[in-house]
Parts: structure tokens; C-alpha cells; sequence
């Protein structure tokens, strides 16, 4: 049971009701998460216009996805795990290679690359070092592509934490932690 209310687009207006009826069009339904995160207009406008943005960053769909499975694990994040678990495979991510990136892992040096740094950013809350950003240049991520990677943990950090903390329920096929 949510902690709190999960807003429908019919009982609302305005630019929330616009918000949400963008979202109802994207998915083919409105996600519980997105429904928790409308309680605040300026959050959901943040949250969506983040999702659109990275979007149409220089990160491929299945990457981002596997950075979010790996952080959603961590986190043990339950709704984010199941979430980006689908949205990997719609990407064109296998089964195996979404399985493997919850882990933080990956057969592809560059991905896996990645995925390492993105754990390390969310285990040390920023703080890195010199050697973690080498080491994505040593696999061909050029200085775009380092912030793109960061804003993606930043924006599942975001996720993750509303629907850990407004205890969200999940509604896309559930996913193990591990």
C-alpha cells in the first residue's frame, strides 16, 4: 500500500492532468511511480522532463536501462528493478544481459565500464576518484557521455527513493533482488 495517494489524471487538472495524460501515452498506462510522484506538479515535471532528456541523449536506451537495473539493486528498489528490467528488454537488451547488469556486470568492456562507475558513484555518494572517470575514457566515453552517466544515476537515485520510501507497489512483471 502506497504511503500516499497515487493520483488519477481523470481527479486532477491542468498542467498535472496534461503530465500525466504524456505518460499515459508513452507507457499505454499510467505507472503507479509516476502516479505517486504527481502529488507534486513540480516533481513530476522534473522527473518526466528528465526521462525525456536522457531520452534523447547520446547513451543508447539499453544502457541507461542497464545502469538503472544495477542502481535498482542496490537500492533494492523492487519497483525500479521491475520497471527497467522490462523497458531493457523493449530496448533490445537480452534476458541474460539484464540479469547480468542487476549484478553490475557485463560481457561488453564498455558496459561493463559503466556500470561499474555508475555503483561506484551511488556506493560513494559522489565521491570518486581519478582512476573512476580513466577508466571510462580508456573504454571510448568522452567527457558528454561521463555527465550523461551521472545524470542517469542521478535520476534513478530519484526514482529509487520515492518508490522505496512511498512504499510504491510495483505493477510491471516483479523482478528478484539479488
Amino acid at each position: 500500500m502506497s504511503r500516499i495517494p497515487l493520483i488519477n489524471a481523470a481527479d486532477t487538472t491542468g498542467e498535472r492532468q496534461a503530465l500525466l495524460g504524456q505518460i499515459h501515452s508513452a507507457f499505454g498506462a499510467t505507472p503507479n511511480m509516476f502516479r505517486a510522484v504527481a502529488n507534486s506538479t513540480a516533481a513530476l515535471k522534473s522527473m518526466w522532463g528528465s526521462f525525456g532528456a536522457l531520452g534523447g541523449g547520446i547513451i543508447p536506451a539499453a544502457l541507461g536501462e542497464k545502469i538503472a537495473v544495477a542502481i535498482a539493486n542496490r537500492n533494492a528498489c523492487e519497483y525500479c528493478l521491475a520497471a527497467h528490467t522490462a523497458l531493457g528488454r523493449k530496448a533490445g537488451a537480452s534476458s541474460q544481459e539484464m540479469s547480468a547488469a542487476q549484478g553490475g556486470e557485463s560481457d561488453d568492456p564498455k558496459t561493463a565500464a559503466a556500470l561499474h562507475f555508475a555503483l561506484r558513484v551511488v556506493e560513494g555518494r559522489g565521491q570518486i576518484d581519478d582512476a573512476d572517470v580513466a577508466q571510462l575514457r580508456n573504454v571510448g566515453f568522452n567527457d558528454e557521455a561521463i555527465v550523461e552517466i551521472l545524470a542517469h544515476v542521478a535520476l534513478n537515485l530519484f526514482t529509487n527513493y520515492v518508490n522505496v520510501a512511498l512504499a510504491v507497489p510495483v505493477d510491471f512483471p516483479g523482478v528478484k533482488l539479488r
